[in-house]
């Protein structure tokens, strides 16, 4: 799927990468890379390049434009320690202004959920179901259905990363997130782990470059808080695509609010191919 250029969508990426700074840390969290990668590829549910979700530039500059004030809700703490519930309330007000595009209020919605109460009666649900025996042995990935199919929580909405396709077409990025123990992304997160998995659909394979893909993320109920490039993984989409970046992020367990941004750089249709993409954001439970 390609999107045309346009002033309003780089607006948009400008607008959300105003989330770069508030994240920003040392990385200090990265979890080691496994030494031996298995030759079979993992499969992971992202749709084809045909199916991709529409992207709608309107809403990545209204989410970038709201990100700052989030993400000062939740790194600025009340008197008790917790998140400050008075600057989320700030926040909801903003989402619900009408000028607002109507998908972009349901992500604010949401995040602003899961980092309130809402998200803490959830991740205490979570937390007291895997306390419970499981009926398996031993501390075995979980993958509740089919082979290879991994257990995911999607980031909150899909981007577009601007020329990303030779010619200068653009492409639809999509973001997951697996919480350890589980097989995927290779080498597969460990309990406290996070799994995380960028994709560009409609380009080619993934490769290397000093221009870094970045996670960065904030544990809500720890405080603790990471950075880490995300690089390519030969057991996904290695040999044909599309160009998929994976991380492996010492998260520790809680509530994990997270943006990924920068550089995504592939070889597509014979061509070293480089582009930037609007930051996208994701929530997820570890």
């Amino acid at each position: 799927m390609r999107l045309a250029r346009s002033r309003r969508t780089a607006a948009a990426i400008a607008a959300a990468a105003m989330i770069t700074p508030a994240l920003l840390v040392p990385s200090t969290a990265a979890a080691a890379p496994a030494d031996d990668v298995p030759a079979a590829e993992q499969n992971l549910p992202l749709p084809d390049v045909e199916n991709a979700p529409e992207v709608e530039p309107k809403v990545l500059e209204s989410l970038g434009a709201l990100t700052p004030a989030l993400i000062g809700s939740v790194a600025t703490r009340d008197a008790d320690g917790g998140v400050n519930t008075a600057l989320l309330a700030q926040v909801r007000t903003l989402a619900d202004n009408p000028a607002v595009p109507a998908e972009a209020q349901e992500v604010w919605k949401s995040l602003i959920d899961f980092l309130g109460e809402p998200g803490a009666k959830e991740a205490a649900k979570t937390f007291e179901l895997e306390a419970k025996p499981a009926a398996k042995k031993d501390d075995a990935p979980n993958i509740p259905t089919g082979p290879n199919k991994p257990r995911i929580q999607q980031f909150l909405y899909p981007t577009i990363g601007l020329g990303c396709m030779p010619g200068g077409g653009n492409s639809v990025g999509m973001a997951l997130t697996t919480a350890g123990p589980q097989a995927a992304p290779a080498p597969g997160p460990k309990r406290g782990q996070a799994g995380i998995v960028y994709t560009s659909l409609g380009t080619g394979p993934a490769l290397r470059s000093a221009q870094k893909l970045t996670i960065s993320w904030l544990n809500i109920d720890t405080g603790r808080t990471g950075q880490q490039a995300l690089n390519p993984n030969p057991k996904i989409n290695a040999q044909k695509g599309p160009g998929t970046f994976t991380a492996i992020v010492n998260t520790g367990r809680g509530r994990i609010v997270s943006t990924i941004y920068g550089t995504v750089t592939t070889k597509t249709k014979g061509k070293r191919v480089s582009c930037t993409i609007a930051p996208t954001i994701g929530t997820a439970i570890i």
